[in-house]
């Protein structure tokens, strides 16, 4: 049985610069647990917009917001910053590895802040991630060393270590070539049919969409597909 583990109801967002300019006009999605979702649309259909709101990073919107039954709309940024902390799982295009870290230590940073296991626990998780994604043998070299194909791979390692309810990522496949970004859809496939990982997805890249379970399509402000 389908469980609802995102529920969003008409979300609406306006920009205030350089005028008032509508963004998102009301928009109410729900996204099952172990669901691979895609957003797609043209630049300035609103996607990004609507990810970052669903990720709790921005809120200045009206609607309502609940990830695993919890409702976040109107919390303070402390409050979701613990909530995005444990709850959420970040992969962009562009990775944010600190360069001169080890892949090892960059992942264990999540865990590390949450402070809810040893560090002994949190490094053995940390080789169990960098194995599961075939990136092991690169787990103490300094994450600058690597390829971007890799360094996504760390990135998604890092997203995956304090086993957030969702994953949200932004063109993580933008900075890759077509052999990296297929094996990137690919792991996101894998985690949510084997591990049963929900994902939400915002993506120019059609190849990538066609891995997901669903695509929702934008245009101005609004899905219509």
């Amino acid at each position: 049985m389908e469980s609802i583990i995102l529920k969003a109801n008409n979300i609406t967002k306006y920009f205030n610069q350089p005028e008032p300019f509508q963004v998102l006009r009301g928009i109410s999605i729900g996204i099952n647990k172990g669901e691979f979702v895609s957003i797609i649309g043209k630049s300035g259909s609103g996607k990004t917009t609507l990810l970052y709101i669903l990720a709790t990073l921005d809120t200045m919107y009206t609607g309502n917001l609940e990830i695993n039954g919890i409702s976040l709309t109107g919390k303070d940024v402390n409050h979701l910053a613990k909530f995005r902390n444990k709850h959420v799982g970040f992969v962009f295009q562009f990775h944010y590895l600190l360069q001169d870290f080890s892949c090892l230590k960059n992942v264990m940073i999540p865990a590390r802040k949450l402070n809810k296991y040893p560090i002994v626990e949190i490094e053995e998780k940390a080789y169990q991630l960098l194995t599961m994604l075939d990136i092991k043998e690169q787990a103490l070299k300094p994450a600058g060393k690597l390829s971007g194909g890799q360094q996504q791979r760390v990135a998604i390692a890092r997203a995956l270590i304090n086993e957030p309810a969702i994953i949200m990522t932004d063109e993580p496949t933008g900075n890759l070539d077509s052999k990296n970004s297929e094996a990137i859809g690919d792991i996101f496939k894998h985690l949510t049919r084997e591990f049963g990982q929900t994902v939400i997805a915002v993506t120019h890249n059609t190849d990538f969409a066609r891995n997901s379970d669903r695509v929702l399509e934008m245009l101005d402000g609004n899905i219509f597909n």
